[in-house]
């Protein structure tokens, strides 16, 4: 199982992509907060932020294959 910085990495590596490539989905984020409490223990953390990550996922190839990217200067980071 991942810790809960290396799941935060994968959301912010995927975050880039999509700000970068694909902007208009940024408005289906704000829809799908992620709601972690600091006091709860750390597994339910990890499965909090490993489901929000799945839906950013999720919404990223389901949305990709239908759509080209906005250009962008950064070199790409991954297909996810």
């Amino acid at each position: 199982m991942k810790s809960e910085l290396e799941i935060n990495k994968d959301i912010i590596d995927i975050m880039v992509v999509i700000e970068e490539k694909y902007p208009e989905l940024l408005k289906y984020i704000s829809e799908m907060p992620v709601k972690i409490d600091e006091e709860v223990d750390e597994a339910t953390k990890i499965i909090n932020l490993s489901e929000y990550y799945e839906s950013l996922e999720t919404l990223l190839n389901n949305y990709t294959p239908n759509h080209k990217s906005t250009p962008s200067t950064t070199e790409d980071i991954s297909t996810f």
